[in-house]
């Protein structure tokens, strides 16, 4: 009697009845080149991912033939800095695709649960003046918590609320508001907002914001460009700069500001699934989001692991669209005093 083809599992058709666990990839049989070149990573950093995921990823199972989270891990980080489900990738592992995908899901959501152990703003005074330090020693520009910019992430069209995603080069794709120290490790990352919003409406909807105006960072402020309004704690460039010291600190600010430009060019370097060379990300708005804010994670905690070499450009097609934004003017008061009193103080 024929079997229902629905009730096969892939791996079961591939490989058939054994051991309850895929260990046929073994770290310890393969060179650090190799764990490099296919995976994106060093086997001391793919250890500390199984150490820090295991729990998640050990989930109970009635399947015979559970997937183990060393497996799950590298199925993700092979298509995290690949961007593909290729054929190769699994025979390499000894899973199917339709595995790998699972698998990507699975390390993902882990990930995702850890955002807020590895994606922050320091708290204590002494972590964040040296913060303030770094951000000085770039170019002279004092009192830096951070600096902020959005980039676009090209995913598939949704099946809802299409247009929302539809960015200004009519492709669609998420905007992705981040902020950075001067190493680029990424502080804030919200991975989620719709690649129709221009990025002041995403900072003025973000929870940034929120934290920013609650919370009152008064000793410091983060640097953002022209796309942004000038707030008591966000300095952004002058529009015309007529003084020495106006272009003094619109050279500081750019120099400074630099740093989270190269950060984008580093994430999508590493993570060539968003860097749009395999094509978009294939998943729904917030799958897509939480593959992104995955990434961003491990770009922390590759940077935590001394892997902070910074990268070359991307060689993808899918950059930030330019916005056709006017020069933001502020009609705060308070923030142009604060910013006339940095440009008196620190560049006349």
């Amino acid at each position: 009697m024929a079997i229902p083809i629905a009730v096969l599992d892939c791996d079961l058709l591939l490989y058939g009845r054994g051991h309850r666990t895929l260990d046929r990839f073994k770290l310890e049989d393969v060179t650090d080149e190799y764990l490099v070149s296919t995976y994106g990573f060093p086997r001391q950093f793919i250890y500390y991912l199984v150490d820090l995921l295991a729990a998640s990823l050990s989930r109970p199972t009635q399947r015979s033939r559970a997937i183990s989270p060393e497996t799950q891990i590298l199925a993700a980080l092979g298509f995290y800095t690949s961007g593909s489900f290729q054929t190769r990738m699994g025979d390499a592992i000894g899973i199917s695709q339709a595995s790998m995908s699972r698998c990507v899901a699975n390390v993902t959501e882990a990930l995702v649960e850890r955002a807020s152990q590895f994606i922050h703003f320091p708290e204590d005074e002494a972590t964040v003046q040296s913060l303030k330090d770094d951000f000085y020693g770039l170019a002279g520009m004092p009192g830096v918590l951070g600096v902020v910019d959005c980039t676009h992430v090209a995913i598939k069209a949704p099946n809802a609320e299409d247009l929302s995603y539809v960015n200004r080069k009519g492709l669609h794709s998420l905007n992705c508001l981040m902020v950075c120290d001067a190493r680029g490790v990424l502080l804030s990352a919200e991975t989620h907002w719709p690649g129709s919003l221009p990025d002041c409406t995403v900072l003025q909807q973000a929870a940034l914001t929120s934290q920013f105006e609650t919370e009152l960072h008064k000793d410091g402020w983060l640097l953002g460009d022209s796309s942004f309004f000038l707030r008591t704690w966000l300095m952004t460039p002058l529009h015309i700069p007529e003084t020495p010291a106006e272009y003094r600190y619109n050279m500081a600010h750019s120099a400074t500001h630099n740093v989270i430009e190269r950060t984008f060019r580093t994430i999508r370097s590493r993570f060539r699934c968003l860097d749009g060379s395999k094509g978009t990300l294939q998943y729904s708005p917030e799958k897509s989001s939480h593959i992104i804010l995955a990434c961003c994670v491990l770009h922390n905690i590759s940077l935590e692991h001394g892997l902070d070499v910074w990268s070359s450009p991307a060689t993808g097609h899918m950059e930030q669209p330019e916005e056709e934004y006017e020069q933001m003017e502020s009609m705060d008061s308070e923030a142009c005093r604060i910013r006339q009193e940095l440009l008196l103080t620190h560049f006349s």
